[in-house]
Formats: structure tokens, C-alpha cells, sequence
């Protein structure tokens, strides 16, 4: 029933055909189970193991290489090659892609845990009324129209209808839906608004939710999906995950260089079509096929097979630094994602408040001797913990408060009048409560307050468990005093009365709405002497003005305390005796902003990042706290910046384009308001962070580009969320940004090295092809050199220190390529250099090295037809292995020093010298030992085609190979000075990667 909260009780019960005094009967529940279903979340159905497989295989790249493992294999079985060599090759490219897809699957399987999780906020009982006999059934049995009776501590058990109440008021917690800092009063009567959110249904009782005050009947509107807790799963079922912005730049840089590797490859085989009948080849198909193969080393050269592995260990590495800084990162890309956020929707309650109601001001008289005088005291601490000082006006703070008579009395009042618990929670190591949240409050005051005639109070209570420190104070006041009688709050007298007796002396302490407790009293209690004089109109009114300054200016939630002497021998209240009063105190309290929020929203404004506070709360209360927290900017008027949902909804399409871009408070929502404001900023090109603890922020949190869920929020909000704060700490967001954009500059510097290193090897073979020499380098050397000596330094690289200017810069551009204009000039300069230098290295061996053949370079060009022609050297010097030791010793060498030139993207190494990174120096000197494990271990150098070199040989190698370092600094000092800005305005035609304009959705 769709509509229940605007029918009436008669109305509702005649729709299913229900007496409440009787519930359903038998066949009326068979039917209705038939009709409406079970009282569970259906279980989705799992994406099957092999097509979560086959998913991680839905890649450019990886289907060029699986292309080119197939190819290879295919041809050398045509050629009749046997034996390791002619497997390795595919049979390395299948490994590393086996591994890639391990990692994936793994993060797949547990992606979707937060459906299951939903399960954990259904009831598993709930007392029935069938057949005119309550009894105990499984929630699961619930059908619409049962009548269900709750009370304090129930969880609901489905979406119900209130009917009847069975005490003077019901309270329902539903923070966990709705955000609502406060536990919400339900009634009978029909809702009359329009466009009702949940707030509004003040006479049903949702899904999930607790009740933390008194008794009531409720008749099943709706079951299992149908309830507001099945809305939430259907929206994070319908929700799909958000390509990040690293991995749309990847996959646009794939997709480019598949295009370009295809063009060269096919250039290459069509240059060489003259060669396909050279002698050497044994006919035109062999001469065709072997230049195929040359085409297929080329592909493996240009594709950065180390390229997603090194990703996924820098985004690791970061993800293990933000651990640290208690920001537990569930989706690893979610880690570059923050480097790029532009939007935070930050959740109010328990985000950037505590969740935890306590008081903050006390307003008491203090005396009357020279006209009216109030004293104002703060109160600090702003949690359920016991801990916290007493401050006056003038900042001083109270070494015993309980020395003050209304102190005193305000601390006896809210440890009596109180129905609540404070405990606390080993397993947690915190302090939790049962009840209202403004009576906890009131507990926590007690325990501030401390207790009198004792000069050594403050420092014994600190020597007391955290379990007996709990509530001491209050156990203190209830052992003194016996409660007799108990008046419960009531909507009609606002206010909660409790009679207790002391040695004989009967005293009725109150608690309630300042208007009403203020009304009923005839004297008030003086701070300065203890005394009690008549409560005149001159008191009252500055009582009352400092109530309304509470409430209206600080929003403040407000409570009055008094107490009154009963006659003797009294043993019952009743409401008559509500009258004369003597007023103690009035109390504010408030669900306090986290101490260190305001500092993490202003280097949020620093960094160009904009922060809206979305909550279900009232618009003043939350209007109010983001003046506290600066939210607002020290704005003055909040119109334009602070929209209630329906206000929001009923802007034309236009102004909900400005309001987005100037909101910074989103209230009275419900969670398809939280997913609908992070898709209309994802339209506007913003990248979003949605933070939040409860169920209702789920769907949204999924949603968002990343969703951060808190520590101690639901289990059910951190399943959907890519990164968990174990500190609940707003600011652990703006360090954990900080992380992601220098995490992200890291990406960019060693994608670059790979880059300029491939272009490197591309240069080589292709150059090699178009003059006609031997084949530089095989296939197998190709791959070795891409995964080891390529690797190893571009993991390195993640290692790079943070800039000391990171959180000053403006958050990059969703659409900013990873290499664009200037910068991919500068990498092809490199690029072409390595391949150059590589094609050296093999041609000095055979023209001018002492221990090579001192060829013409004329014959070294016309190779392929040695065997044709009479020589005076042996034709099986071309199949020599020095050259292309030689050639992949010297490509080897000169990307250990590109790597150095990655330290920075434009500082030069005398200011950032190679030592600044340790991790690259190890990376470095470990690869160049592998190398050389290589060359000289007999059955490694057999493997790949290799000797070992002598002296002279390798400082031939360093004399090509550091040039590469001087060359870079050239272009580097380009880049800092005025000379690159013009080069990068004449080289800017567009980015190597293509943009998008409009936002992926």
C-alpha cells in the first residue's frame, strides 16, 4: 500500500480486511503471502565465475597481446622451431595476463557484499496479533495487515501503520534512513503533504528503524522490497559502478595506441614487401612471414605489457600509505579517483557531527541582589564519553562545579528524571547508549558535573575504569535517592516528572520544553547562595530571552529543569502537581561538529575542492552547524546555497543548474535525493566523493565517482563504499586527497618512462626494418627488457615524495590527458633517442668494434644476400650474438637513466638528486643485476640469445647511453623558462589522448 501515511487508521485496517482487534486470520494470511510476497530482500542472482573472467579479458591491449602470443605461437610451430624458446614467449604474455585477471576477478566477488548485508537490518521476530492471540513469530512470516505491537528496543519489522498508542507518546530512531540527528515522535493522523519524503510520514514506522520510547500497535503496509529498506536495495542494484578517471584515460591511451601499434606494423610489413624474396629468406611466404614476425615483435615492443601490474603496485603502495593514515581503501582505482575530486556531499550526522547529542550551554540565576543576573557556562566534550570541563562566561574553567548549588541541582535532575543507559562497550573501546539521545546527554552532564565534598573529585573519578567511569556520578545520585513515581513525557504537557525520596524527604525533579516548565513555576533557584526567591516577571523574561537566544541564534535544543518539595509520605504524582515549581537550570545541547572538521572544510576551499552537507535533518539546525564548521564561507544570506529537497524539486531545470553550482547545504532529504544530487553534479562534469555512515546513504555511495563510508557507520554503507575512514574523521578525507593527487603525479611520471620507453624499442625495430640491417633485437629480449628492466623502475617511481604544494593546486580536469602536447614531444624526443641510441650499439659492433668483423656498413645493409655473393668475411657473423647484446645491454642501460630523469617532470636531478629516492636507486641496481645474470649464466644467455660482454664493450655502452640524461635537461630547463611556454604553445594542437567533452555515464 503505497499510500498509507495519508489514510486514515479506518481507512488502512478496511483495506486489508483487518480487525484490530482480532489481527488477520488464517486464510487471510495465506492469501495475503500469496498476494504481496515473503517479509525478505530477494536474493540476487551472482555473475558466474566464467563470465567474471572473461570480463577482465574486455581490454584493447590485452586482446593485442593475446593476438600476438597466438600469432607467435602459430609461427613457430610453421617454422618447426621446438623446445623453450619457442613457447616463451606466448606462454610469458599468458602469465602476466593470468595474474591481471586473478587480481580482478578477486575485487569482483566482493563488490556486491552490501546487498547481503541489508539482510542484517531486517527484525528476526516480532509480537503478532492472529486468530485474537498475540505470539512470537519469525519477521519472514509478516504479512500486510498484520497487526504487530512494538515497544522500547524493537527493531521494526516492516514497513507498518500506526493504529494505536499504548503510552502517552512513541519515539522511533531512524537515523539509519533518514540522517536525523534526533529520535522522531510518531502519531495517528494522516499526512496531508504533498510529495511526502520520510521525514514527513510521521505515522509509519519504517523498516530497520528502533524504538527508543514507548508502546504502540502498528498494522503491515509493506513486506520484503516493498518497504523503504527494499527501495534501498532495488537502488543499489539499478546503480552501476563509475569508470574512474585514470581508467578512462588508460583506456583511451589503449585504444590510441592499438590504432597507431596496428598503422606501424602494417607500414613495416608493406616497406620490407622487397625483401620477401631475398635469398636468405628461402622464398617469397618464408620472407612474408619472417617480416610478419618482425611486426608482431613490434606490436609486443609498443604495448606496456608491465603497464596495468605497475598500476595496480602504485595504487597498492598508496593504499598502504593511507592505511596509515586511517583510510581504508576497499577499490583500489578509488585511490587515484580522490585525486581529482572537485565535490564533496558530505553527510551531517555522524560525518561531520559526532552522533552524539551532549550538552554545550547551562543558563542558570545567579542572584537577585542587584536586579536580575543569569550565568551562562559551556560545557566541552562532545561525545558520550565522561569527559569534559565546565567553563563560565569568562572562559574560566570550573574546578568543582558541583560546589554550585544549581549546578548541583541540575546534575541530581538529569541523573533522576532519566530513563536512559550509558555504557560502556569494551569490544569498541567506546561509549554507547540505550534510550534517548537528549537523556544521555543529560547522563554525560551528570558525570561532568562531578559530585560535591570531595576536593580530590575530578582526578579520583579519572582513576576509575571507562566501565565504572560510565556512570558513576549517576549511580552516585540513584543510590541516594529511591524513585517512587514515575509522569512520562506526554505531547500535551512537553515535560517528564519523577518522585524520589531522601531521608525522609520526598522531592519531584522535571524536565521538559522551557515554555512549559518555565510556565509552571513560581520561585527559581540562586547560583551564589543557594537560595530560593519568587520567580518575577523581569526573571522570567530574561529566562526567556536567553531560551530563545539558545534556540533560535545557536539552534540549540533546549530543555528546563526544576524540581519541588512534596509533603512526607508521599507516594504517587499526578499531573496537578506539575504546578509551582522552582526553576533550576536550562540546558542546550546539540549533536556537536567534529573538533577538527572546520580546518579539513578550509583546506578543502584551498584546494579547489567544494564541500556540500547533505542531511535529513531540519534546515536551521543544519544551516547552523555549517555556519559553525565555515562551510558557508562567513557568508551572511544562505539563499542560493541552502535548498530543502522540495524546494530543490520545484525549481525550474535552469535554476537547478545555478543552485547546483552554488549549493552548499542539501536538506530534509531521503536517499533517492542523495543519488539523484551526485548524478545532476556527474552531468556537470564534477568528479564526487559522497561520504556518509547509514543504510539511507548506500545507493548514493555507490553512485558517486567515490563513496567513503565511516568506521562505525553500517556495515551496509561500507560494503558500498570504495574507502572506509577507521577515525570517522572528515579531515582523514583531505590528507587521503592529498595522497590521491600525488599518487596520481606518480602515475603520470612512470606511465611517461614506460611510454618513452616503448617509443624506444618501436624506434629500434622500425628503423632497423627501413635500412635493411639484421634484426636488432628478437622478441624474447623485446619482452624481458618491457617486464624486468622496465618494471621494476616504473614501480619505483610510485615511490616519488609528495609535493609540499599538492593541496594548493586546483584539482586536475576529468578530461586532462595523462601525456598531452609539450610533454609528448618531450617523450618522443627521448623515445627516439633510446631507439637511436639501441641501432648504434648494434651497428658499432659490426663497423667499428675491435672484436666485431669491422664491416663496411654497405654489407652490413645488403646481409641478406651474403650467402649469394663472394665475401671475404663468413656469412655467419650476421647471426653473431655480440650485436644484439650489444643493442639490448645499451636499451637496457639507457632506460635506467630515463628513469632517473623521472624523479621530476621538470626539476632538474641537481635539485632532486637520484638519492631522494631510494627505491628507484634499489630498483635500479637490482635490475642491472638481473641483467647481468642474464648475460653471463650460460643456460639464462642461451635463453635469450646473448653473450657475455668484455670491458671495453660496456663502457661503449655508457658512452651511448647517458646522453639521455643531458638531453632531458635540456628539455627540462625548456619546460621551467619562458622558451618552454612557447614551445608549448606553438606544440599544443590537441592531446595525444583524445578528450571527452561530456562525462561518461
Amino acid at each position: 500500500m503505497e499510500d498509507a501515511f495519508a489514510r486514515s487508521v479506518s481507512e488502512v485496517l478496511e483495506f486489508f480486511g483487518v480487525d484490530p482487534s482480532k489481527g488477520l486470520a488464517d486464510y487471510q494470511v495465506a492469501e495475503h503471502a500469496r498476494l504481496y510476497g515473503r517479509n525478505v530482500l530477494p536474493q540476487e542472482g551472482s555473475t558466474p565465475f566464467w563470465k567474471l573472467v572473461l570480463k577482465q579479458f574486455d581490454d584493447l591491449l590485452v586482446k593485442i597481446l593475446i593476438a600476438a602470443a597466438a600469432v607467435s605461437f602459430f609461427l613457430a610451430l610453421i617454422n618447426g622451431e621446438t623446445g623453450l624458446t619457442a613457447f616463451l614467449e606466448p606462454s610469458v604474455i599468458l602469465m602476466i595476463l593470468a595474474a591481471n585477471a586473478a587480481v580482478g576477478v578477486i575485487t569482483e566477488t566482493n563488490a556486491e557484499k552490501a546487498l547481503e548485508e541489508l539482510r542484517a537490518y531486517q527484525a528476526d521476530v516480532a509480537t503478532v496479533l492472529r486468530n485474537g492471540c498475540f505470539s512470537i513469530l519469525p519477521a519472514t512470516d509478516l504479512v500486510p495487515g498484520d497487526i504487530v505491537e512494538v515497544s522500547v528496543g524493537c527493531k521494526i519489522p516492516a514497513d507498518m501503520r500506526m493504529i494505536e498508542m499504548l503510552t502517552d507518546q512513541l519515539r522511533v530512531d531512524q537515523a539509519i534512513l533518514t540522517g536525523e540527528s534526533c529520535s522522531v515522535g510518531k502519531e495517528l493522523g494522516s499526512t496531508l503533504t504533498t510529495k511526502a519524503v520520510y521525514q514527513d510520514k510521521t505515522n509509519i514506522l519504517f523498516s530497520g528503524t528502533v524504538v527508543v520510547a514507548g508502546r504502540a500497535r502498528a498494522v503491515v503496509v509493506g513486506v520484503g522490497s516493498n518497504t523503504a529498506m527494499g527501495s534501498i536495495r532495488d537502488s543499489m542494484l539499478t546503480t552501476e559502478d563509475e569508470v574512474t578517471p585514470l581508467k578512462k584515460k588508460l583506456d583511451e591511451f589503449g585504444t590510441f595506441l592499438a590504432k597507431v601499434i596496428a598503422g606501424i606494423c602494417v607500414l613495416v610489413w608493406v616497406v620490407n614487401i622487397g625483401h620477401f624474396r631475398d635469398p636468405a629468406h628461402g622464398g617469397f611466404l618464408r620472407g612474408a612471414i619472417h617480416y610478419f614476425k618482425i611486426a608482431v615483435a613490434l606490436a609486443v615492443a609498443a604495448i606496456p605489457e608491465g603497464l596495468p601490474a605497475v598500476v595496480t603496485t602504485c595504487l597498492a603502495l598508496g593504499t598502504k600509505r593511507m592505511a596509515r593514515m586511517n583510510a581504508i581503501v576497499r577499490s583500489l582505482p578509488s585511490v587515484e579517483t580522490l585525486g581529482c575530486t572537485t565535490v564533496i556531499c558530505s553527510d551531517k550526522t555522524g560525518t561531520l557531527t559526532t552522533n552524539m547529542m551532549s550538552v554545550s550551554k547551562i543558563c542558570v540565576l545567579h542572584s537577585v541582589h542587584h536586579g536580575p543576573s543569569t550565568s551562562e557556562y559551556s560545557v566541552s566534550g562532545t561525545t558520550f564519553a565522561p569527559d569534559g570541563f565546565i567553563f563560565s562566561s569568562t572562559g574560566m574553567q570550573l574546578e568543582f562545579p558541583a560546589q554550585l548549588p544549581c549546578l548541583l541541582h541540575i546534575a541530581m535532575c538529569s541523573a533522576l528524571c532519566n530513563e536512559s543507559v550509558l555504557q560502556y562497550n569494551p569490544d569498541k573501546g567506546n561509549y554507547e547508549k540505550i534510550g534517548e539521545s537528549t537523556e544521555v546527554a543529560l547522563r554525560v552532564l551528570a558525570e561532568k558535573v562531578g559530585l560535591p565534598g570531595f576536593d580530590a573529585m575530578p582526578s579520583a573519578l579519572n582513576m576509575l575504569s571507562n566501565h565504572e567511569r560510565a556512570s558513576y556520578c549517576n549511580h552516585y545520585w540513584e543510590s541516594q535517592f529511591k524513585k517512587l513515581s514515575v509522569l512520562e513525557f506526554s505531547r500535551d504537557r512537553k515535560m517528564m516528572s519523577v518522585l524520589c525520596s531522601r531521608k525522609q524527604m520526598e522531592i519531584m525533579f522535571s524536565k521538559g520544553a522551557p515554555e512549559s516548565i518555565i510556565s509552571r513555576c513560581t520561585s527559581i533557584l540562586c547560583n551564589d547562595d543557594g537560595s530560593t526567591v519568587p520567580l518575577t516577571a523581569n526573571i522570567r523574561d530574561e529566562l526567556e530571552s536567553r531560551f530563545h537566544s539558545f534556540a533560535g541564534k545557536e539552534t540549540l535544543r533546549c530543555l528546563a529543569l526544576a524540581l519541588k518539595r512534596m509533603p512526607m509520605g508521599r507516594q504517587a504524582l499526578s499531573f496537578d502537581d506539575e504546578k509551582d515549581l522552582t526553576f533550576i537550570g536550562l540546558v542546550g545541547m546539540l549533536d556537536p561538529p567534529r573538533e577538527e572538521v572546520s580546518n579539513a572544510i578550509l583546506s578543502c576551499m584551498i584546494a579547489g575542492i567544494r564541500v556540500i552537507v547533505v542531511t535529513g535533518d531540519n534546515k536551521s539546525t543544519a544551516e547552523s552547524l555549517c555556519q559553525k564548521i565555515g562551510a558557508f564561507n562567513h557568508l551572511e544570506d544562505f539563499s542560493g546555497h541552502s535548498y530543502t529537497a522540495s524546494e530543490f524539486e520545484e525549481l525550474p531545470a535552469l535554476q537547478k543548474t545555478l543552485a547546483l553550482q552554488r549549493m552548499t547545504l542539501f536538506t530534509r532529504v531521503e536517499p533517492s535525493h542523495k543519488r539523484m544530487l551526485v548524478e545532476a553534479l556527474q552531468h556537470q562534469n564534477e568528479v564526487v566523493a559522497m561520504t556518509g555512515d547509514g543504510v539511507n546513504d548506500a545507493p548514493a555511495l555507490k553512485k558517486a565517482d567515490i563513496g567513503i563510508a565511516m568506521g562505525s557507520g553500517t556495515a551496509v554503507a561500507k560494503s558500498a563504499s570504495d574507502m572506509v575512514l577507521a577515525d570517522d574523521n572528515f579531515a582523514t578525507i583531505v590528507a587521503a586527497v592529498a595522497e590521491g593527487r600525488a599518487i596520481y603525479n606518480n602515475t603520470k611520471q612512470f606511465i611517461r618512462y614506460m611510454i618513452s620507453s616503448n617509443i624506444g624499442e618501436v624506434v629500434c625495430i622500425f628503423v632497423a626494418a627501413v635500412l635493411g640491417i639484421p634484426d636488432t633485437l628478437i622478441p624474447v629480449q623485446l619482452l624481458w627488457v618491457n617486464l624486468v628492466t622496465d618494471g621494476l623502475p616504473a614501480t619505483a617511481i610510485g615511490f616519488n615524495k609528495q609535493d609540499c604544494d599538492v593541496m594548493k593546486a586546483k584539482p586536475r580536469k576529468v578530461n586532462e590527458a595523462v601525456v598531452s602536447g609539450w610533454l609528448f614531444f618531450r617523450y618522443l624526443v627521448i623515445g627516439a633517442y633510446v631507439g637511436l641510441a639501441t641501432i648504434a650499439g648494434f651497428i658499432w659492433w659490426f663497423v667499428y668494434a675491435d672484436s666485431g668483423p669491422k664491416l663496411p656498413y654497405v654489407e652490413l645493409m645488403n646481409f641478406d644476400t651474403c650467402s649469394t655473393r663472394e665475401t671475404n668475411y663468413s656469412c655467419s657473423v650476421f647471426n653473431d650474438r655480440h650485436p644484439s647484446t650489444v643493442a639490448m645491454t645499451v636499451l637496457v642501460v639507457v632506460e635506467m637513466f630515463n628513469a632517473l630523469n623521472n624523479l621530476s617532470e621538470n626539476q632538474s636531478l641537481l635539485v632532486i638528486p637520484p638519492w631522494s629516492n631510494l627505491w628507484l636507486v634499489g630498483s635500479i641496481v637490482l635490475t642491472m643485476l638481473l641483467h647481468i645474470l642474464v648475460l653471463y649464466v650460460g643456460p639464462l644467455s642461451a635463453l635469450f640469445s646473448v653473450t657475455p660482454l668484455s670491458w671495453a664493450e660496456w663502457t661503449v655502452v655508457l658512452y651511448i647511453s647517458f646522453p639521455v640524461i643531458i638531453i632531458d635537461e635540456i628539455l627540462k630547463f625548456f619546460s621551467r623558462n619562458s622558451s618552454g611556454i612557447w614551445l608549448k604553445l606553438r606544440l599544443r594542437r590537441g592531446d595525444i589522448l583524445p578528450k571527452r567533452e561530456v562525462r561518461d555515464k
